[in-house]
């Protein structure tokens, strides 16, 4: 789970449906090669899928790199669980 995020200088959002299965090496090689950028900046990083409700984000930091797949409620389900 991603921890404090306070310290983050850039927050990336990678465009296009990403491949959900992909583990944190899959993750950073698109970040690497297809966007030539840094996995290891400061910066997260935030993955959309083909359902658009799930987001995955990747946050590396010095002593670990932070992965969280959390899902998007729509108004319909939220309402939903609570009543």
């Amino acid at each position: 789970m991603l921890g404090e995020l306070s310290g983050v200088a850039k927050i990336f959002i990678i465009t296009g449906r990403t491949d959900m299965r992909k583990s944190f090496d899959g993750l950073m090689a698109i970040i690497r090669d297809t966007y030539q950028l840094d996995p290891y900046a400061n910066a997260l990083y935030l993955f959309c899928g083909r359902d658009s409700r799930k987001l995955k984000a990747l946050h590396y930091d010095k002593l670990s790199a932070d992965f969280c797949y959390p899902h998007i409620l729509s108004s319909y389900d939220t309402e939903r669980r609570i009543s």
